[in-house]
């Protein structure tokens, strides 16, 4: 794969109102536990009477004995908050069963059974937006990971694979549109204004991909030709409103199908593909099968209300959803700890895709930017896991970036060692191998390993060690000879004290310092604790490109000087290395001054390399801004055992008003040449907005005054909302009156938008400004401000814990904001709440003042009822 507040005593705290027994820890789930289920259900038929406040669910399961799994004579049916109403076996009523918490079970005698199960749910109540839920007068459903228990009683895991056939029936007013998994079979009208469809999807399928929405939507229709010729009717349902905003979206699909035929040689299965824009949602989008549920946020795009980054997104994440069809649907997950098998697959699959689709360079520096501020901090703290866990206790908290981000790189590891020819004959033989399977992650490496002709024995740590690996280079020369030293450490992560050491794919270059030039780069393994490689030919000591294209998820530690730095800077050929090197040079400079002692001419040589790379002819405007951006705040204090996020924050300010200084005529003239650029798609236009902004944020830190009067200008000239939000991003974090201006000018413009003014409200609470924290204060108080949409949630809040000077403040009145939101949002969202939970879990890496003030929080989250499992879990673990 993405409000109205809660009612609360005088003081605001809703916790305080029933006392009530401490939360009980739920079970742990191991995967050495797995077994398969004793029953088979070949065919499900689902019949819905749908409303908005009652709806009425009746489930017909064929099932019939497992002859795999150990016979059993009851078969157990998950339920969570189910009204049973009806259980009928083989068309007599059922009395053979018991309640076990919110689990049916029903005994049964013989080897195959016909179940009748009638439940009754309440969308419009259902605001953890699992299962069947409400959203502004639609139904639609979200089953992944365990949301289809919430709908009817029955096995809900992935290994447990069933046809379904789908009828729906509804007041035609209401719901004009109905939908569901597979191709449509038919359609009728009854008496009473009533309408129905059936919906049949022939491919066996888990309980979590089921689909169903019902609403007053448009579509936006189009036809794409399969490889073998068939045609497949496609269409992008939204509300009517919407409708021009799907163009780009129609066009993403039709580029996916495309490409997945071309480079995996993957042919669309149904005879229609059916993609549904819905407000409110937990997470980006959902594959099911035929009938793709996205979030609006990743569906609605035009040059006015979306920027640049939008379009890229809504590209990828359609192109991820999509892929899908075959790895996470065709072949899907044995059990929750396989998670990463479909994910991690499909993650890969749209980072190709896209940088297919655009620039190769950029889009690697972006991944691997996602992966270093979000993945490397979660491999280092108390949530730490393998992309293959071993247990967990609430499914929903692993939808991690390790499984998603770390499990991309891994695969993409092999691709690397394989080449992309072999590797296309490995995934070649693991869907033809395990197509119609509920599969494992060891299904997935043996087909690579097989098809590819690797030996992937040892590679398989990667899936069961969790940790970060740290590798050490030294390089030396004697003679004409270089030499290489490598070695290796995976530092100890919670319940893995003692690693072994990981076969490490590394690209390497050596650099002639005087031409500039290499001989090329070539693969090393580094596959034992420590290695020592020699290269001939070298009068003397050359400059080493090392893990160019991010070949390997790990840190490299080096003892580099600061003029190597700089020569890569400016000579690496691989665009990757050279974004590297400008990293490492500024890294290196800014915890240096974060520690007060900063290096004497640290940053004239980081003004030098950044004043060649804005003179650079040879650099595009879009590989140009990936090299002026500095390092974030969380991906320097992940570089120190022990953080602090001020000094950290001042020192990065500091070197930002420094470089605006030094260079400010060439940043003037760049931002003047980039705002001369007329709009359009292209890449030289993307980039020229890019490195507009970029130029903005330089001359806002050494000049604010100045940068408020060049982003007002450009804000209100702008024609396309990159540069809007791009002049307003900075406006945000200056105290003057065209700040508040372009505000108010901003939210009148796009008042009754959602997604735009969830970007009103994150600009808000993640600017630079030294008030942020009195302004989400104010704006979780503003009309628009609920805390029932995930979106407006998140844009809110999660933007602010981003925040250095807001969420970090020496006073932990950050910490405090964040954790009376996790306590209000959990009984709402438990999800959502809970992924608020791990900015605060990172305290053991932060210094010791601020640390205790992080871990108060978490245990003032922890002390209090009736906390959901999702963030009970996330909090304990925190704790420790």
């Amino acid at each position: 794969m993405d409000i109205a507040r809660t009612p609360s005593t005088p003081d605001g705290n809703p916790y305080l109102a029933d006392a009530a027994p401490e939360p009980k820890a739920p079970p742990e789930i191991r995967r050495e536990d797995y077994a398969p289920f004793p029953w088979l259900i070949p065919a499900t038929r689902l019949e819905f009477e749908l409303g908005l406040e009652t709806t009425r669910v009746t489930a017909t399961l064929e099932i019939e004995r497992n002859p795999d799994a150990d016979r059993s004579p009851t078969i157990r049916l998950n339920g969570d908050g189910l009204s049973l109403v009806e259980l009928h076996c083989d068309e007599e009523p059922c009395t053979g069963h018991m309640m076990d918490g919110d689990d049916l079970i029903v005994t049964l005698e013989g080897d195959n059974h016909v179940l009748r199960i009638v439940t009754e749910i309440d969308p419009g109540a259902n605001s953890q937006l699992m299962g069947l839920y409400a959203s502004n007068g639609m139904l639609c459903t979200q089953c992944e990971a365990e949301g289809f228990r919430r709908i009817t009683f029955f096995p809900d895991r992935p290994d447990v694979l069933s046809v379904y056939t789908v009828r729906m029936d509804a007041p035609e007013e209401q719901f004009p549109v109905l939908l569901s998994n597979g191709n449509r079979t038919g359609t009728g009208k009854d008496k009473g204004g009533m309408h129905w469809a059936v919906w049949h999807d022939p491919w066996p399928k888990p309980s979590y991909l089921f689909a169903l929405v019902a609403g007053d939507l448009v579509a936006r229709e189009d036809c794409f030709t399969t490889m073998s010729g068939k045609d497949v009717d496609l269409a992008i349902w939204v509300r009517k409103d919407d409708l021009p905003r799907t163009a780009h979206a129609m066009e993403s699909l039709k580029r996916s199908m495309t490409w997945d035929e071309e480079t995996f040689g993957r042919e669309y299965d149904l005879d229609v593909f059916n993609i549904v824009a819905v407000g409110d949602f937990n997470m980006g989008a959902m594959e099911n099968k035929g009938l793709n549920v996205f979030n609006t946020k990743y569906v609605l795009a035009d040059e006015e209300t979306a920027t640049d980054g939008d379009f890229d997104a809504i590209e990828g994440v359609i192109g991820h959803e999509y892929f899908h069809n075959w790895s996470g649907n065709r072949i899907t997950c044995r059990d929750w700890f396989q998670l990463s098998l479909k994910e991690g697959f499909t993650v890969l699959r749209d980072q190709l895709f896209s940088q297919d689709m655009h620039s190769e360079a950029v889009k690697r520096i972006e991944d691997v930017r996602v992966l270093r501020s979000v993945q490397f901090p979660e491999d280092s703290g108390p949530l730490a896991h393998p992309i293959r866990p071993d247990s967990y206790r609430e499914i929903s908290n692993f939808y991690t970036s390790t499984i998603y981000n770390k499990g991309a790189e891994v695969i993409r590891m092999m691709r690397s060692m394989a080449g992309p020819e072999r590797f296309r004959k490995g995934t070649d033989l693991y869907f033809e191998r395990h197509d119609g399977e509920a599969a494992t992650c060891e299904d997935f490496v043996r087909a690579i390993e097989e098809g590819a002709e690797l030996d992937l024995d040892h590679f398989r740590l990667w899936y069961s060690q969790a940790g970060t690996p740290r590798v050490k280079v030294a390089l030396t020369h004697e003679g004409d000879t270089a030499s290489l030293a490598l070695s290796q450490e995976v530092p100890p992560t919670p319940g893995q004290s003692e690693k072994r050491p990981m076969p490490i794919p590394l690209r390497i270059a050596l650099f002639d310092r005087a031409t500039g030039k290499s001989e090329g780069e070539e693969l090393v393994m580094l596959d034992s604790a420590e290695t020592t490689l020699r290269f001939d030919g070298f009068a003397e000591k050359p400059v080493l490109s090392i893990n160019r294209g991010f070949t390997a998820p790990v840190r490299i530690e080096r003892e580099i000087v600061r003029e190597d730095l700089a020569f890569l800077a400016r000579n690496d050929d691989d665009p990757f290395a050279r974004s590297e090197a400008m990293q490492d040079l500024v890294v290196g400079h800014l915890l240096e001054a974060a520690d007060g002692s900063p290096a004497e001419g640290a940053s004239e040589a980081i003004a030098g390399a950044l004043g060649e790379i804005l003179k650079d002819d040879a650099i595009d405007d879009l590989m140009r801004g990936e090299l002026m951006m500095l390092p974030g705040v969380t991906y320097l204090m992940d570089q120190v055992l022990l953080a602090d996020p001020g000094r950290i924050f001042a020192a990065r300010e500091a070197l930002k008003a420094d470089l605006g200084t030094r260079l400010e005529k060439e940043l003037e003239a760049l931002h003047e040449r980039a705002s001369a650029v007329p709009f359009s798609h292209d890449p030289e236009a993307k980039g020229a907005r890019k490195v507009g902004t970029m130029a903005l944020t330089y001359l806002a830190a050494s000049d604010p005054q100045r940068a408020a009067d060049l982003a007002a200008a450009q804000y209100d000239s702008a024609d396309n909302m990159t540069d809007r939000q791009g002049a307003l991003m900075v406006l945000s974090g200056i105290d003057s009156a065209a700040r508040s201006d372009r505000l108010l000018d901003f939210y009148d413009r796009f008042e009754g938008n959602a997604l735009v003014i969830d970007k009103w409200f994150s600009l808000q609470a993640s600017s630079l400004h030294p008030d942020v924290i009195e302004h989400v204060k104010t704006l979780a108080d503003h009309p628009d401000f609920t805390l029932r949409n995930p979106n407006r949630a998140r844009s809110l809040y999660m933007a602010f814990t981003g925040t250095p000077q807001g969420f970090h403040a020496a006073s932990g009145e950050g910490y405090r904001m964040i954790a009376d939101l996790i306590l209000e949002l959990d009984p709402i969202n438990a999800q959502t709440a809970a992924r608020f939970v791990p900015a605060l879990g990172r305290w053991r890496r932060i210094e010791e003042g601020r640390a205790a003030l992080m871990r108060e929080q978490l245990q003032r989250i922890a002390d209090a009822p009736k906390l959901s499992r999702d963030t009970y879990e996330q909090v304990t673990r925190s704790l420790g």
